[in-house]
């Protein structure tokens, strides 16, 4: 009966995230309805980000300056060059804004990239799983029911702009969500032989054009 009454008490908090745009440069635009008032709180998703898609830091940098995007990414310094199968997880927290149109409503968006990865055979895609991210509350001024919601190991403070440490809460009950998927195009390895030797012909081509017009109009002594 007690954990009915709980779980009666924690309105479910939900989070849905949607990519925007089409390729392999998108917006991940993420929105959170909390299950209960949380004025005065920062609230913030942390997600974490598999190999296949990436947050470019110095990009996001430039739209913390603008004051266009809040985030901190773990790590910090990514290799953004670097294909899937040579990439790693990255964990992001993402500073959420009130919607004006909803109390309880929070929203943000956050510029993403897919990586090139491995060509695959009898498909031209590859699948990017987004799991859902975890709703977090940082209330300085204000106190969260022990009930609906647990302090969580999270080393940052209220906000990307403040640096003073913060008892951040996630909720204990899980929330009402969905798994995004990004389709990435990839390169069919049945087509390998053909893309080398049209690499490697072309390559031939323009290394003789090069080679022909440097021995007519160059100046030799």
């Amino acid at each position: 009966c007690v954990t009915l009454d709980v779980h009666a008490a924690c309105r479910d908090t939900s989070v849905t995230q949607e990519l925007l745009k089409e390729g392999f440069h998108r917006d991940l635009l993420v929105k959170v309805e909390l299950g209960e008032d949380a004025g005065g709180c920062a609230v913030a998703a942390r997600m974490r980000l598999p190999p296949g898609i990436y947050v470019d830091p110095y990009e996001l940098a430039t739209l913390q300056q603008h004051n266009l995007t809040k985030a901190v990414l773990f790590p910090d310094v990514i290799d953004v060059e670097a294909p899937e199968y040579l990439a790693r997880d990255l964990l992001l927290l993402l500073f959420l804004e009130p919607d004006p149109r909803c109390s309880r409503c929070f929203r943000a968006a956050v510029p993403v990239h897919a990586r090139y990865h491995r060509p695959a055979e009898g498909t031209g895609e590859a699948l990017v799983v987004l799991e859902s991210p975890e709703v977090l509350l940082c209330c300085c001024h204000s106190h969260l029911s022990a009930e609906c919601w647990e302090p969580a190991q999270v080393d940052t403070p209220c906000s990307s702009d403040t640096t003073g440490p913060c008892q951040w809460h996630s909720t204990k009950h899980r929330p009402a969500y969905e798994e995004s998927m990004l389709r990435v195009p990839v390169g069919l390895r049945e087509h390998s032989s053909l893309v080398c030797a049209l690499t490697l012909l072309t390559t031939g081509l323009c290394s003789g054009l090069i080679l022909a017009a440097a021995c007519k109009y160059g100046h030799f002594s």
